[in-house]
């Protein structure tokens, strides 16, 4: 049995009303209320899922076009 992954909290809670997401961990309210319930395979795909949203999000806005 592999050891549960920590949870993803960085105490920024606010959902954002136009994703769904906290703005400071990037989870949504279900994935919220949900962790400590989970698996630690179900972690690790919440995890996975996290580092997405965190890139999309990061993604440099496209420019005026020209």
């Amino acid at each position: 049995m592999s050891a549960a992954p920590p949870s993803p909290c960085i105490a920024i809670c606010v959902i954002d009303p136009a994703t769904g997401w906290c703005q400071g961990c990037r989870r949504t309210i279900e994935e919220i209320a949900g962790w400590v319930q989970y698996s630690p395979e179900e972690k690790r795909a919440v995890l996975a899922r996290l580092a997405e949203r965190r890139a999309a999000t990061s993604a440099p806005a496209a420019g005026p076009r020209r």
